[in-house]
C-alpha cells in the first residue's frame, strides 16, 4: 500500500513522496498506536474553551454535518499559527512512548490535522525533541481535508489499532468510522460526558496502552 509521506530535511524544508508502509497484521507483532499532536502530545491551556465554542457552533450553526473550519487568508492563516503557538509544552507521557517504541511494544504514528501552511511546524517539534526514530510514520493534512476525515482515512490505511485524540466531535465520528480503540483525553469542563474510554491526560491514555499490551 503505498502512503503520501511528508519528510523534513536539516532546513526544515517540506518534501512529499510516496512511499510503501509494510502493514503488520500478526497479533504477535507491536500494537500499532496513532497519537494526535495538539491536545495529546502537547499540552494548550486554550483547549479548556473548547466546550464553549463547541456549544455555541452547535447553537448558531446546527448542521448535521461535521465540518471545521479552514483559513483562507492570509490574516486568517498568521492568526490560526498564532493559536497554535499556545500549544507550549510537551504532555507528560512522551517519554513513556519512547520506552515502549524501544521495548519494541509499540508503533508510534504521530497523525495530526493541521493543515498544510503549518505542516513545517510539525517537523520542527519532531525535530526538537528528537522523536525521529520514535514515530514509524508522522502525517499532518497536506491536501487540507476536513480534520476527521483525514484522521479517518489514516487510521485505515495504517491499520491502527488504537487512536489517541482529544476532540470530542472527532473521537465520535473515528468510534463509529473505524476499528481502533479510540481513546478521547478530555478536557477538564467536559469530565460528566460519558465515553468508554476517556482520560484526563496522555500519561492515564499510556498506562490503558500498557495493560493492552499485557
Amino acid at each position: 500500500m503505498q502512503v503520501r509521506t511528508c519528510v523534513f530535511d536539516l532546513d526544515l524544508e517540506l518534501e512529499c513522496t510516496y512511499s510503501t508502509i509494510s502493514l503488520m497484521t500478526n497479533r504477535s507483532s507491536p500494537l500499532r498506536v496513532g497519537f494526535d499532536m495538539d491536545g495529546v502530545l502537547l499540552y494548550n491551556p486554550a483547549r479548556i474553551i473548547r466546550p464553549f465554542m463547541s456549544t455555541i457552533k452547535h447553537f448558531f450553526l446546527p448542521k448535521k454535518q461535521l465540518h471545521f473550519y479552514y483559513p483562507k487568508t492570509s490574516i486568517e492563516k498568521w492568526l490560526f499559527k498564532l493559536a497554535h503557538k499556545s500549544s507550549i509544552y510537551n504532555a507528560p507521557g512522551i517519554e513513556e512512548i519512547k520506552r515502549l517504541v524501544d521495548q519494541e511494544k509499540i508503533e508510534a504514528y504521530l497523525i495530526t490535522a493541521r493543515y498544510n501552511f503549518l505542516g513545517v511546524s510539525v517537523g520542527r517539534w519532531v525535530k526538537k525533541n528528537k522523536l525521529e526514530k520514535t514515530f514509524s510514520g508522522v502525517f499532518f493534512n497536506s491536501q487540507d481535508e476536513e480534520p476527521h476525515l483525514f484522521k479517518e482515512k489514516m487510521i485505515r490505511k495504517l491499520q491502527l489499532d488504537i487512536y489517541v485524540e482529544d476532540n470530542l466531535d472527532i473521537v465520535s465520528h473515528l468510534k463509529k468510522t473505524t476499528p481502533a480503540d479510540v481513546l478521547w483525553i478530555y478536557n477538564i469542563l467536559d469530565r460528566t460526558t460519558p465515553f468508554p474510554n476517556k482520560f484526563p491526560h496522555l500519561k492515564n491514555a499510556i498506562k490503558y496502552i500498557i495493560d493492552a499490551i499485557k
